[in-house]
């Protein structure tokens, strides 16, 4: 007979030794979330990513998922890093989570080695690991683990801040879940007031189509004009309402040098990364996963963002330069670009 709980002990032990920040334990039982998911999907919150109603239900189902499961370790790994980025339009403001390598693979291997230490230490048990991979509410089943409470923003948030990535274990072992965390947004809205494009459209709902992150990596077409201006040089998600949460005050540097920025994309301007063909992309950011949007999207999103750039003969150049880009998208988005340092246009940021 199993002491489940001393297991649990156990497991947490070796996930601290394999750089985990936290391990949490949750039951499956997603049955609030799924009525949300739902109603979020109905109302087209999703956008593009068609991928989400696909999967309908089985997200929030982990047994139909990993038949067998019982329980789900929910493990947590910080990425924040403690470097000085510059404050300037000029520069491309690049999600924190994307500045160093790929994080799938590191934490789908962390993932295994756990896993390896329970089979180890109890015998062969059925289980599946994921990293971001697969249709699981991870979030959920990371508040119901008492890793965190779900942010207004919609993201997990907890005492240390948000600057972290989830991985999961679905295991057939009866492993008791642990109790919630209480939440601690109280009157807070500083993410909503802070989204640029107001994409938090109520607390704890996101429309992805609004969304900076949606729009510059899961969305393939042209961004809508309306919305252009107010990206900024955000070329590559955005962390703005993570940057305003008061909890990420607490948040400590991670210890994992995979997370570092490579290629000084953390002080690398719109001009320079505009310049880069698609060798260049391809190679430079090979591990990273920036590359998986493409080169044309790359040239798209840094296209939007010189737009909204001071007026620099530089910065009119690098556009120039690209007007006749063999994408179509590309030469609609430089115009666009470019239409925006014409005399008696808008002020730029």
């Amino acid at each position: 007979m199993h002491d489940w709980n001393a297991l649990k002990d156990r497991i947490r032990g070796w996930g601290s030794e394999l750089g985990f920040a936290a391990v949490g334990f949750a039951g499956i039982d997603l049955g609030a979330a799924e009525t949300g998911l739902l109603d979020w999907l109905a109302d087209g919150c999703h956008g593009e990513m068609d991928y989400m109603a696909r999967h309908g239900t089985k997200r929030a189902r982990p047994a139909e998922l990993a038949p067998g499961t019982r329980a789900v370790i929910c493990c947590r790994m910080d990425y924040l890093t403690d470097t000085c980025r510059p404050a300037s339009a000029e520069f491309a403001e690049i999600s924190r989570y994307a500045l160093g390598r790929d994080y799938h693979k590191l934490l789908r291997h962390r993932l295994q080695k756990l896993a390896d230490r329970i089979v180890a230490d109890v015998g062969e048990f059925g289980y599946r690991v994921f990293t971001d991979s697969a249709p699981l509410m991870e979030v959920e089943l990371a508040k119901n683990a008492g890793l965190g409470w779900r942010g207004k923003h919609t993201l997990l948030l907890s005492q240390t801040g948000s600057w972290f990535f989830l991985g999961e274990i679905c295991v057939d072992l009866p492993l008791p879940p642990d109790a919630l965390v209480e939440a601690h947004c109280g009157t807070c809205s500083a993410c909503l007031d802070i989204c640029p494009t107001q994409a938090i459209i109520a607390p704890y709902r996101l429309d992805a189509r609004r969304c900076v992150s949606y729009l510059t990596i899961e969305h393939a077409g042209g961004i809508p004009e309306e919305l252009r201006p107010l990206m900024g040089n955000r070329i590559y998600g955005c962390d703005d309402c993570q940057l305003v949460c008061p909890w990420n005050r607490f948040a400590q540097p991670t210890r994992e040098t995979d997370f570092l920025p490579r290629h000084g994309l953390d002080r690398a301007t719109l001009v320079e990364l505009f310049a880069w063909g698609e060798i260049d992309f391809n190679d430079r950011l090979a591990g990273s996963p920036i590359r998986r949007i493409g080169h044309e999207r790359w040239l798209r999103n840094i296209a939007v963002a010189l737009g909204n750039a001071h007026s620099t003969p530089q910065v009119i150049a690098a556009l120039q330069a690209r007007s006749d880009h063999a994408s179509a998208l590309v030469r609609e988005h430089v115009a666009c670009g470019l239409s925006r340092h014409q005399p008696g246009a808008s002020p730029v940021t």
